[in-house]
């Protein structure tokens, strides 16, 4: 068939590739404590998540932290979320 009628014959992309990664950012609020980075750096590297930024601020008891995450999609990063939402102290973790 190739031969035959190769002008018929159209290339397919059936899909990304399983390694292929997306920056994501994401916010999260918590009550300010000491280890709490730690914690949250915790969770990325069990579930294999790449940081590839960070900036946290602390006032008045309270953080805020932005990360940029590489994840596989979107599945991944929901559960990834609501990982970091069981950290004690963390008020809320969402996509910025």
């Amino acid at each position: 068939m190739r031969e035959r009628q190769s002008e018929r014959l159209i290339t397919a992309d059936w899909g990304r590739p399983r390694d292929e990664v997306f920056p994501v950012d994401v916010v999260v609020e918590s009550m300010d404590r000491q280890g709490l980075l730690r914690d949250i750096s915790e969770v990325f590297s069990r579930e294999k998540i790449n940081v590839t930024a960070v900036n946290t601020l602390s006032k008045n008891l309270q953080a805020r932290m932005a990360f940029t995450l590489e994840v596989h999609g979107l599945d991944e990063l929901k559960r990834t979320l609501a990982l970091v939402r069981d950290v004690p102290g963390v008020l809320s973790a969402s996509r910025r």
